[in-house]
């Protein structure tokens, strides 16, 4: 076959050339390969509640967005997210003009930043992050900018000083993500402040990603950063369905903001998906709806789950950081002897039939994440049982 062009330039745009297939493509290929229990792409093994099921079987049936849905979303749910946000957090947004309906929190994210981020603009990130922000921070041709989380006290915490060097006068916009994938932070009222306290006297755009904001534990408590003060009109805060109600492949995410950041973000995501998930929506309007008492089953649910997996992984021998808030649990391999994740990852379905994700992917320093790894435990509680005994009799080689 000829070659398709004889152009000595790279068929893939240079922005995009440092990203290839996903550590999440490689390793749940690892896992079916080897027959291996999968700890590593974050997404429950269980479907959501029966009722909201049914929801979007009734909206199919129905008839009810088996066609192109309206831009912004429907608008059953745009007002379901703003008595959501009203509800949960005292925050009052107008389901017409400040609420936009995405393709899952990622396409939020996406849109968000190329709608806001021009080239040369620098993203302050907390590192480590979800490799989507990486890759569409580079799309939008900003530079990132990382603040590394640090362990400290048994957790991954933020040096706000180093926050704050971090900002110069190319900074454009800050990217934060509470509760943090994937180390398990919850970041507290007086650390948000701090933040808030920055991008007003710096006059910052913030984009806050807060899909895990119903995951959380113990003492933990999430604060939408919208509600400091001076931070609604410079905020767009995202989160999605996928998460809180376990139905991750119905991509159902949303934006909420002040009208100008929304229409800023639906210019730009008019042109990725336009629309998407019709029935869907009409169902997770419902879902928005459950009481209080879902959200505790939930969270004390995930909570025993996070306990016995981290059990678990320190009778196997590592230093585990049991998290705040998500459905992942970060380990550090050094107690096992052993210091490189990436490493330790590709051979522990060998070892010991369980799949993880080497934390350094998450990051731009990958000597900071390299001793760390990162298990999910949104899975039922045999299969979590099994993978501690698994990496308790292989002693994690």
């Amino acid at each position: 076959m000829a070659a398709m062009t004889s152009s000595p330039r790279p068929l893939l745009n240079r922005r995009l050339a440092e990203f290839g297939t996903t550590i999440f493509a490689e390793m749940s290929a690892l896992a079916l390969r080897t027959g291996s229990i999968n700890l590593g792409q974050g997404f429950p093994d269980t479907d959501g509640p029966e009722e909201v099921r049914e929801a979007a079987v009734r909206a199919l049936r129905d008839g009810r967005g088996n066609q192109y849905p309206p831009g912004p979303g429907v608008p059953e749910l745009r007002t379901a997210v703003a008595a959501h946000q009203r509800r949960r957090y005292g925050l009052s947004y107008d389901p017409d003009t400040e609420v936009l309906v995405t393709a899952g929190a990622t396409e939020a994210i996406a849109a968000a930043l190329l709608a806001l981020v021009e080239p040369g603009d620098e993203v302050v990130a907390l590192e480590p992050y979800y490799d989507s922000y990486a890759a569409c921070v580079a799309m939008a041709g900003g530079r990132r900018v990382p603040v590394t989380l640090r362990p400290r006290e048994g957790r991954f915490r933020l040096d706000l000083d180093e926050l704050r060097d971090a900002v110069t006068d190319r900074t454009r916009l800050l990217l934060i993500n509470t509760p943090h994938n994937p180390t398990g932070t919850v970041l507290t009222r007086e650390e948000l402040a701090a933040v808030a306290e920055l991008a007003v006297e710096r006059d910052l755009l913030v984009v806050t990603d807060e899909v895990y904001e119903h995951l959380v534990y113990d003492d933990a408590e999430h604060v939408p950063l919208a509600t400091f003060p001076g931070m609604r009109e410079r905020t767009v805060t995202i989160s999605s369905a996928g998460k809180t109600y376990s139905f991750t492949g119905w991509k159902v995410g949303w934006v909420t903001a002040a009208p100008e950041l929304v229409t800023a973000v639906r210019s730009a995501k008019q042109y990725l998906t336009y629309v998407s998930a019709g029935p869907f929506q009409y169902a997770v309007a419902e879902a928005l709806a459950l009481p209080e008492s879902y959200y505790t089953g939930l969270r004390d649910d995930l909570r025993a789950k996070r306990d016995l997996l981290a059990a678990g992984l320190e009778q196997a021998g590592l230093s585990v950081f049991r998290p705040a808030g998500t459905y992942f649990v970060t380990a550090d391999i050094r107690p096992l002897g052993e210091s490189d994740g990436v490493a330790f990852c590709r051979a522990l379905p060998e070892r010991a039939g369980v799949v993880a994700i080497p934390a350094a992917v998450f990051y731009d320093h990958r000597e900071a994440g390299a001793p760390f790894v990162r298990f999910a435990f949104c899975k039922q509680r045999p299969v979590l049982e099994e993978a501690a005994r698994r990496l308790k009799g292989a002693g994690g080689h």
